[in-house]
């Protein structure tokens, strides 16, 4: 609908396997769920906001805030080559995580980063002393406060478990 009214919208896709009883198939599904980007100028801001679907801009005290041109770019290069991409949480140095897989399955730590290498950091505490292990990005996972797991958004919204959702949903708004 947007592009029918004249607007220029990328909407990054990934290649994901579904599984149903009797198949298995590949599907598109987009790398940024519930976001399109589009090129607009502030004067047709009315006429997205029109648009069926669309709730809102991103952005900071009601003004919508442009997302760097190098960072579009780096995803449209990204999706058109032939790597497999997907989606993977947001981790910034000094989140707490839990490694998920291989030696090290289930030790806890902070991520920080140094020379453009991932590293682990396990704490001590009652020494005040810590160590600093490489590990690769792909193998930890993010958690809450007091070691929780933060919850993702396929687990808030599955239908299976209603009160587990509701409950996570609970704690990660604390």
């Amino acid at each position: 609908m947007l592009t029918n009214k004249g607007f220029e919208v990328f909407l990054p896709l990934y290649l994901a396997g579904h599984r149903w009883k009797d198949r298995t198939k590949q599907v598109s599904l987009p790398l940024f769920p519930t976001y399109v980007f589009l090129w607009s100028c502030q004067a047709r801001r009315i006429d997205v906001l029109k648009t069926p679907g669309v709730y809102q801009f991103v952005g900071s005290c009601g003004m919508p805030s442009a997302i760097p041109e190098e960072e579009i770019e780096s995803v449209r290069r990204a999706v058109i080559t032939t790597l497999n991409i997907e989606p993977h949480p947001f981790l910034k140095c000094g989140d707490r995580v839990r490694v998920k897989s291989g030696a090290l399955a289930g030790i806890e730590g902070m991520l920080v980063r140094k020379k453009n290498l991932f590293r682990l950091v396990l704490s001590v505490e009652l020494l005040n002393r810590a160590i600093a292990m490489e590990v690769d990005v792909t193998t930890v996972e993010k958690l809450a406060r007091q070691g929780r797991l933060v919850p993702t958004h396929e687990e808030l919204l599955r239908p299976t478990d209603l009160s587990r959702a509701t409950g996570a949903a609970h704690s990660a708004a604390e």
